[in-house]
């Protein structure tokens, strides 16, 4: 047994709660993008992922996750976290399940921005719990632990490009077409209600991810800043791309397109974090910027409402990141790593990444489909169309976002903003 570290046990409880903290900054990015009506439901389904999946992760998903079992399931040796002691090396193998876990509570969490305006909280909490125990945690045992299948085969995949963000994504995508258009997309008016709760959202985000990404090295050590190093690069050039983008496709760039760069950015560099130099973090950077982007223009050639470009982010993200991390890694990075094809690697490194998000993209897209369908004819995804114009907030919360009231007490309230104001408000 390694002797336990201080140092390295305090970074990796500081990491588990920069995780933790991106979900509230995910719930406010996503909940500035939404109408004003369905700002408290956004919120609301993110905070409810914090509390149903750190049940779920503690009771069975770690066990599944992290447990020997076999190549594809971990089995039940940690259910209810009991054992856990045995696992103890520089760090405690508590502090490695927490870790995991705010990783277990983001990913479904992700899905939301898909379903966004649309579908019933019920059907939504029984969904992510279903998601959770039956696609997330095998995926992750596949990838990350040391008996699963993937992780034999030298998948490389340092913090989550294709157990969170392309699982998540394509998640998203199948869940969309289940549930269905929202009404009047896409010629309705559909604009974000709050732009600086997006760039609030993508600042909290960011600095949550060099926990995401560097605790992954599960030490304070080189490997860690290196990946720190690399996510901070990684986001930086995306804005780079993507607004680049917008400039050349619109003709102005938005502070809405900084933010989506942003997380694109991350997105991408997350699985090469720990295993790319700094030179291959500002290709995928710049790369996934400029082409996630522009994915976000599929959804309205095809017909498939994924509300906030979950899909063109994290789907198209995650899958390139992947893709990429077998053409940048370098041994000089991380001698646990491999050399990817630009540093003398076979091509072989890029087809094991291709499998691992052929494999990653098929069992999450069937597992969903499946929960979905399950769901559909029996209590139903979506609100009806009368709640739907109401909004989420009102009819499934009895909640209003924003009370606007003059000085004084006597003006007006309201959940949007003001139609009529009173006389004596004006006065």
């Amino acid at each position: 047994m390694d002797e336990l570290s201080s140092g390295d046990t305090a970074w990796v409880l500081v990491s588990a709660a920069l995780v933790l903290f991106m979900t509230p900054g995910l719930a406010f990015f996503y909940g500035g993008m939404v109408r004003a009506k369905n700002v408290l439901g956004m919120l609301m389904q993110n905070f409810f992922c914090m509390g149903m999946i750190t049940l779920v992760w503690s009771v069975v998903g770690f066990s599944i996750a992290f447990g020997e079992g076999n190549g594809f399931w971990g089995g039940f040796d940690f259910f209810a976290l009991q054992d856990l002691t045995a696992g103890d090396g520089a760090i405690p193998y508590v502090a490695f399940v927490a870790f995991q876990m705010m990783f277990a509570v983001i990913t479904p969490a992700l899905i939301t921005g898909s379903t966004a305006d649309r579908m019933k909280f019920s059907s939504f909490a029984i969904f992510v719990t279903l998601w959770s125990v039956l696609v997330y945690s095998p995926i992750a045992h596949w990838v990350w632990a040391s008996s699963g299948w993937l992780f034999k085969r030298g998948a490389l995949d340092f913090a989550g490009g294709t157990v969170v963000h392309a699982n998540a994504g394509i998640a998203a995508i199948v869940l969309a077409l289940f549930l269905g258009k929202r009404r009047g997309w896409p010629t309705g008016d559909f604009r974000p209600h709050n732009v600086p709760f997006v760039l609030l959202g993508t600042g909290i985000l960011w600095v949550g991810w060099f926990g995401f990404n560097a605790g992954s090295a599960l030490g304070a050590n080189k490997v860690a800043a290196i990946a720190l190093l690399n996510t901070q690069i990684g986001a930086a050039t995306a804005i780079l791309g993507w607004i680049a983008i917008e400039r050349l496709r619109d003709g102005k760039a938005t502070t809405l397109g900084a933010a989506s760069g942003a997380v694109a950015g991350l997105v991408a560099i997350t699985p090469a974090c720990g295993f790319v130099s700094p030179m291959g973090s500002i290709a995928i950077g710049l790369l996934a910027g400029a082409i996630c982007a522009l994915a976000t223009s599929i959804k309205g050639k095809v017909g498939i409402d994924d509300s906030l470009d979950v899909g063109a982010v994290h789907l198209v993200g995650g899958v390139l990141g992947a893709l990429l991390t077998g053409f940048f890694a370098t041994l000089d990075t991380n001698e646990i790593g491999k050399d990817g094809v630009f540093y003398g690697g076979p091509w072989s490194v890029v087809g094991e990444q291709a499998l691992a998000i052929g494999a990653t993209l098929g069992y999450s897209a069937v597992v969903t489909a499946l929960i979905a369908l399950a769901l559909k004819y029996t209590i139903g995804l979506k609100v009806s169309d009368e709640d739907e114009e109401i909004g989420l907030d009102e009819a499934l919360h009895g909640e209003t976002a924003y009370r606007l009231t003059s000085i004084g007490g006597s003006g007006f309230t309201s959940a949007v903003t003001a139609t009529k104001v009173p006389e004596e408000a004006k006065a």
